[in-house]
């Protein structure tokens, strides 16, 4: 009897040892997977992807293999991959699917490695592929090639996470590596119980990713699911990757309900409206359940900013949830979002000052800077259109920026992934880049981020001290004396390494 078809589910490299995480992504196509085909399972994060996929691809029954891409430095190595089996294979079909090819559909079936696109979650539709392959017609949330022309089939609904089988971690051939040390614990690990946002911010890619919608995982699965890491795979924490953790106030009492039963350290993004909203209840259950911090979008320090990004919420509910979530020995990490193309000098400097604001309502907040960055949008009155593809649109990088790129080869090009990392902009003023900068070393040197624990305690006092007077003074033009001190202390940057 011959063995089934074998599906290889890549994950590119993109970061370094120490940042590594559970690949959630191929572990829910694993799942879908389960008991119809064989299935490899090979992160570039842990190992070298070519050379664990070598002997493979002389396996007669390889049925597909399918790369998940974000957009950024995680390109060039799903380029190569994808090369890869191609001149090795070339009778495999090679599938893109995560954010990349779902904001940037286009560039991403325009190479000659690439036989299909999904776009949005691919569970579903990766199962119909290997189905239905060599024919991808009229599979809901594909894009694929007829000839010369670019075919965009249906969006594909947004199924709840409840539905989806358990993760199989023993997928993985080591899972001590995923389970890192952090400030939350020894071994945290992370999870998704929720999908998507029904907000609409402009700079966000998880909107276009889903369109508007959420869906969330039932209590009682997030026990169950929270309770195997505990105990079986020996997570003592965790990290939430949800893109809205707490979207209304009766599932988000539900859902830490569940997690006080749980008592794991746990971490989590958030909306400061929705934080604002809890109830002396749900406040209580966040310390019950141990709620050690969670990632909320300031993005700026002025209201204007804030309504032209759609964001919603005020900047004054930022700093009402800051003093909330100090009074409950919660950690915030505020993200902004600096340089906006309308008025970035004027952004950042009010955004400096609100940062100052937040440090005296809750002196160890977090704060992560980042650049603006346009993402592709979709237009919401699409998505009531029966069966019509909703494309995520961007005209041009910025006002006046340049036209974006067309192939994943000019995605990899230096200046592109700065800017959809949130590292530059190309409208940004030399005079801006700096300022930000050094704002930024004062920032850190001031206040060292409590999710450091290798530095020492007595380097980070050194840097407190060093900086005292800048932060006092506002003086953060040239902060040579704390660049050179950085030089012997590597402080973590929560920006570039999360947890």
């Amino acid at each position: 009897m011959s063995s089934p078809p074998l599906v290889l589910l890549i994950n590119p490299r993109m970061c370094t040892p120490r940042r590594v995480r559970l690949p959630l992504s191929l572990l829910t196509l694993a799942a879908k997977l389960q008991g119809r085909y064989r299935y490899q399972v090979v992160d570039g994060n842990v190992a070298d992807v070519n050379a664990s996929i070598g002997a493979t691809l002389g396996d007669s029954a390889l049925a597909m293999a399918a790369v998940s891409v974000m957009p950024g430095p995680q390109v060039p190595p799903a380029i190569e991959v994808s090369r890869t089996i191609r001149a090795v294979r070339p009778d495999v079909p090679v599938v893109w699917g995560g954010y990349f090819p779902t904001l940037y559909p286009d560039a991403a079936i325009n190479a000659p490695y690439v036989d299909a696109v999904v776009r949005g979650p691919g569970e579903d539709t990766l199962l119909e592929l290997l189905e239905h392959w060599p024919s991808a017609a009229h599979i809901n949330g594909v894009t694929w090639r007829d000839g010369n022309r670019i075919v965009h089939n249906a969006e594909r609904a947004l199924a709840s996470p409840t539905a989806l089988p358990p993760l199989p971690y023993d997928a993985l051939p080591d899972l001590e590596p995923y389970l890192r040390p952090t400030f939350l614990g020894r071994r945290t690990a992370v999870h998704q119980a929720a999908i998507g946002c029904r907000y609409r911010c402009r700079f966000c890619g998880v909107v276009s990713m889903f369109n508007g919608q959420t869906r969330l995982q039932h209590a009682d699965r997030v026990i169950r699911d929270l309770a195997h890491l505990q105990h079986h795979c020996g997570a003592d924490s965790v990290q939430f990757y949800d893109h809205n953790f707490f979207d209304r106030q009766q599932t988000s009492e539900e859902t830490l309900e569940a997690l006080a039963q749980v008592r794991l350290p746990w971490w989590c993004y958030a909306r400061a409206d929705a934080l604002a909203a809890f109830t002396p209840r749900m406040w209580s259950l966040a310390r019950e359940s141990r709620m050690r911090m969670a990632y909320i979008g300031a993005e700026t320090g002025s209201n204007e900013a804030l309504r032209r990004m759609q964001k919603g919420g005020r900047v004054e509910t930022t700093l009402e949830v800051a003093a909330r979530l100090r009074e409950n020995g919660i950690t915030p990490e505020f993200s902004f979002v600096l340089g906006g193309p309308d008025d970035p000098e004027a952004d950042t400097e009010a955004t400096f000052e609100f940062i100052r604001r937040l440090k005296r309502a809750h002196p160890a907040c977090e704060v992560v800077l980042y650049f603006y960055s346009p993402t592709p949008q979709r237009d919401p009155r699409s998505a009531a259109r029966d069966g019509a593809a909703s494309l995520p649109r961007l005209e041009r990088y910025g006002p006046a920026g340049p036209a974006l790129p067309t192939t994943p080869e000019e995605w990899s090009e230096p200046r592109w992934v700065r800017w959809v990392c949130h590292q530059d902009a190309p409208w940004l003023t030399p005079r801006l880049r700096q300022r930000v900068r050094d704002f930024a070393r004062v920032l850190e040197c001031r206040f060292p981020t409590v999710q450091d624990h290798h530095t020492p305690g007595w380097q980070k006092s050194v840097l407190r001290e060093m900086a005292r007077w800048r932060w006092a003074t506002r003086t953060y033009a040239r902060p040579l004396e704390l660049a050179l001190a950085r030089k012997g202390i590597a402080l973590r940057q929560p920006q570039v390494e999360s947890l």
